[in-house]
């Protein structure tokens, strides 16, 4: 079958798209295709070649004359035209020199130009569609390390050129490669070496993914691993926990010993400091998600001292402070922790997590029941007439006992209905007053017998 290659490529742009929502990525505001601005790219080499800075050849190239343009080539990789080796066995004048314009190969997709049919350059292509969209300056600009050259070293030069200007863009902030775990070699297509993003959402999901790029620096190489993909997981679902048990403490259903509120609100303030200051530091995103994890160690701490007195004023602002800032923070880079954090599914996910609400109220209800059995008398003083009989202590013990041996199915119903739901990865915690629940992704929580309170 026959395929056209602009059907062709628009086959893989929707499958790219479709990747991209799968990881959250935010779609662009407008999608630009070198093969719509084809007359723009033709009138933007014409600019060059008009400042002197280009030249066409008679086998119908038109290359960057990188010597004549001097000292300005070379602000991002030091790499300097009068080092430059003279071209060999090429239509270029020098080795450095780099293609506007290619003249077209034998059944090769071109386009008519002044200087014969062909297609764009690489390097033209970004730099007209950037100064179309943006003008004649980028404040930021992206791309791989791998892109540094020649690629954006040559953008810079031709829009320099084309805009008349001394500094095109701004800051170019450059991302490390994704290595397998034992390789040098980056990810990519020619070595096989590389998972589709679909197969790697079958076995993890895309928080998780951010949260393994979290940990590094964007400019760093990244290693990729089952076991570091495994570490973010448990990450993500140390961070989820505390923020349902503090939701817990603050509705009441945690009860624990006063919180040193001066000392959690201090670790708080520094925390965002920290944060900022790591964010400020060329995007140290690996700095400020320790300091969230080290802020949250703090909370948690204070969270476990465990008291049977409900009595006792709850520091119910300062754990609120601390949710709102965590959620804050991950929500600002894509990824969410609220009250019912993983998608459940569909349109339909909102009344499927009230009917688990409307199961977890039960199941409570039924276990409170089962557990709520009279407390054992105070010892008595024996009396005559007790003397040899059962004392109330005994009696109340076996009754105890009895309605123990009676209620043991409810718990066992309890028991099994909680490891059933945890299959599906609905992880319920029982509280001292209420149950809550929340999604564990990766399935199978371990699960607990039930006990007697």
């Amino acid at each position: 079958m026959n395929i056209s290659p602009v059907a062709l490529a628009r086959i893989y742009e929707e499958d790219f798209k479709q990747d991209m929502a799968a990881l959250k990525v935010l779609p662009p505001t407008v999608y630009m295709r070198v093969t719509d601005n084809i007359p723009q790219i033709i009138s933007f080499i014409k600019t060059i070649i008009a400042s002197g800075q280009a030249y066409a050849t008679s086998q119908g190239n038109v290359y960057f004359d990188v010597k004549s343009w001097g000292k300005r080539y070379g602000v991002l990789t030091t790499i300097y035209p009068d080092t430059q080796e003279e071209a060999v066995d090429t239509d270029k004048r020098h080795g450095k020199d780099f293609a506007l314009w290619k003249a077209a190969k034998p059944q090769e997709l071109s386009w008519t130009s002044p200087w014969g049919n062909g297609r764009p350059g690489w390097h033209i292509e970004c730099s007209t569609i950037s100064s179309a969209v943006f003008g004649k300056q980028l404040d930021i600009h992206t791309g791989g390390i791998d892109l540094a050259f020649p690629h954006h070293e040559n953008e810079i030069a031709q829009c320099e050129v084309y805009h008349q200007c001394e500094q095109w863009g701004n800051y170019f902030l450059h991302s490390g490669h994704l290595h397998v775990k034992g390789s040098q070699e980056k990810m990519s297509k020619s070595l096989k070496n590389y998972i589709t993003i679909k197969d790697f959402l079958k076995k993890f999901s895309s928080d998780q993914f951010r949260m393994f790029c979290l940990r590094s620096r964007y400019s760093s190489a990244v290693e990729f691993s089952d076991e570091s993909m495994d570490d973010a997981k448990h990450l993500l679902q140390a961070i989820s926990s505390f923020i349902r048990d503090a939701n817990a403490y603050i509705k009441g259903q945690l009860v624990c010993d006063p919180v040193r509120e001066d000392v959690l609100w201090e670790r708080l303030a520094n925390t965002k400091a920290t944060v900022k200051a790591a964010f400020a530091d060329d995007f140290d995103t690996s700095r400020a998600v320790a300091a969230i994890v080290d802020l949250i160690h703090h909370g948690n701490r204070q969270l476990k001292a465990v008291t049977k007195d409900a009595g006792s004023p709850r520091s119910s602002v300062l754990y609120g402070s601390v949710i709102s800032y965590i959620e804050g923070f991950f929500n600002a880079l894509g990824m969410s922790f609220g009250e019912r954090q993983v998608a459940l599914g569909g349109g339909d996910s909102a009344v499927l997590s009230n009917v688990i609400d409307e199961l977890v109220r039960f199941r409570s209800k039924v276990r409170h029941y089962a557990l709520a059995l009279p407390e054992e008398a105070a010892e008595a003083v024996p009396t005559e007439a007790a003397v040899g009989a059962k004392g109330p202590k005994q009696e109340q013990k076996e009754k105890r006992q009895q309605l123990m041996q009676e209620r043991k199915p409810l718990l066992e119903a309890c028991d099994s209905l909680r490891g059933d739901l945890a299959a599906f990865g609905i992880h319920i915690k029982d509280r001292a007053a209420v149950s809550t629940w929340e999604i564990v992704e990766g399935g199978q929580a371990e699960q607990q017998p039930e006990k007697k309170s």
